[in-house]
C-alpha cells in the first residue's frame, strides 16, 4: 500500500530534477543566443560609418562631372543604422534578463512572452524560443516558479 505513494514521489522527484535541468539549460542558451543578438546587432556598423563619411566629407564620393550626394542620404544611413543597433541591443538584454529570469525561476509570463517574441530572430531565437515555451507549459515547471529556485534546488536533493 506504501509502495505505489512511494513510487509517485519518486517520479515526482524525477520530473522536478528534469524540469530543473532543463530550466538550467535554457537560461544558459538564453545567454548565448544575446550574445549574438548583440553581436548581429553590429552589423550596421559598416552602413553607420558610411552614412558619416556621407555627412562629413561628402567630397569622397563625387563622381566625376557630378557633384557629393546631398547630406540627406548620410543622415538616413547614420539613423537606420543607429536605430537597428539599438534596437538590437535592448533585445539582446531582453533576452539576457529572460535567462537570468528562468534561472532565477522568477517572473513566469515575462518568460513565456519573451520566448514567442524570440521566435522571430531565426534561427537561433526561433528553435530556443519553441523549446522555452513547450518546457514553460509543463504543468509541473509551473510550481517551480511559484517556489523559486533555491526551495526547489533543496527539495529535489532531499
Amino acid at each position: 500500500m506504501c509502495e505505489p505513494a512511494l513510487a509517485r514521489f519518486v517520479l515526482e522527484e524525477n520530473e522536478m530534477t528534469r524540469d530543473q535541468e532543463h530550466l538550467r539549460l535554457l537560461s544558459i542558451l538564453h545567454y548565448v543566443v544575446s550574445g549574438l543578438v548583440a553581436l548581429i546587432a553590429l552589423f550596421p556598423v559598416l552602413h553607420l560609418v558610411i552614412g558619416l563619411f556621407l555627412i562629413f566629407a561628402p567630397d569622397k564620393f563625387a563622381g566625376q562631372g557630378q557633384g557629393p550626394p546631398p547630406a540627406l542620404v548620410g543622415w538616413v544611413f547614420v539613423i537606420f543604422a543607429l536605430l537597428f543597433i539599438t534596437v538590437g541591443w535592448i533585445f539582446a538584454a531582453f533576452v539576457l534578463v529572460t535567462g537570468r529570469f528562468l534561472a532565477r525561476r522568477k517572473h513566469y509570463t515575462f518568460c513565456l512572452v519573451m520566448a514567442a517574441i524570440e521566435c522571430v530572430f531565426m534561427p537561433f531565437g526561433t528553435i530556443l524560443g519553441v523549446f522555452t515555451i513547450v518546457v514553460l507549459m509543463r504543468e509541473s515547471v509551473k510550481p517551480l516558479f511559484a517556489i523559486g529556485p533555491s526551495v526547489a534546488s533543496t527539495g529535489a536533493q532531499s
